[in-house]
This record gives structure tokens, C-alpha cells and sequence, in this order.
């Protein structure tokens, strides 16, 4: 396994005694909305991306000062489908 991907695994708040983040398995949720017809997204689907919005609007703006490219901040972003040092 690449040192990123276990590392992002790694990062973020575990609520359920899975192991599993919360942001890794937002993850994972973000990647099967991204596959499902608009017109078949539910308002759950709908409700999960404004919180995944939000989510990354905020620890956005708590960018550390220090090097971030191996960060608990990038990874943590990474864990919710953002990559901070990927240009768009």
C-alpha cells in the first residue's frame, strides 16, 4: 500500500469501532453519488454533499503554516474528496 493511502486512512475522527474515519467513509460514499444520475440522487445524497462542501470550506481555511504535502490536514481533506495540491 502507497504511504499516502495508508496514512489517509490513518487521519480523522473514528465514531463507530470500525477503524473507519468518518471522512474516509464520506469518502467512499462521495464516490457512488459522483456515479448515480442526477435524477436518481435522494435528498440524503443531496444533504451528504452540502455537509461534504462544508466540511471542506472549513478545515480549507485552517491551512497550517508548516509543510502541508504530508500533512494530517491534506490527508484529512483527501479522506472527504479533496486534494488541496491538485490544481483543479
Amino acid at each position: 500500500m502507497k504511504r499516502c493511502a495508508r496514512e489517509v486512512k490513518e487521519v480523522g475522527q473514528k465514531d463507530d469501532g470500525s477503524g473507519e474515519s468518518i471522512g474516509h467513509r464520506s469518502g467512499r460514499r462521495i464516490v457512488t453519488i459522483l456515479g448515480t444520475k442526477k435524477g436518481d440522487l435522494t435528498a440524503s445524497d443531496i444533504e451528504h454533499m452540502h455537509t461534504v462542501v462544508g466540511y471542506v470550506k472549513r478545515h480549507t481555511a485552517q491551512k497550517p503554516d508548516s509543510d502541508v504535502e504530508r500533512s494530517r490536514w491534506r490527508y484529512s481533506l483527501m479522506n472527504w474528496g479533496n486534494d488541496p495540491l491538485k490544481r483543479v
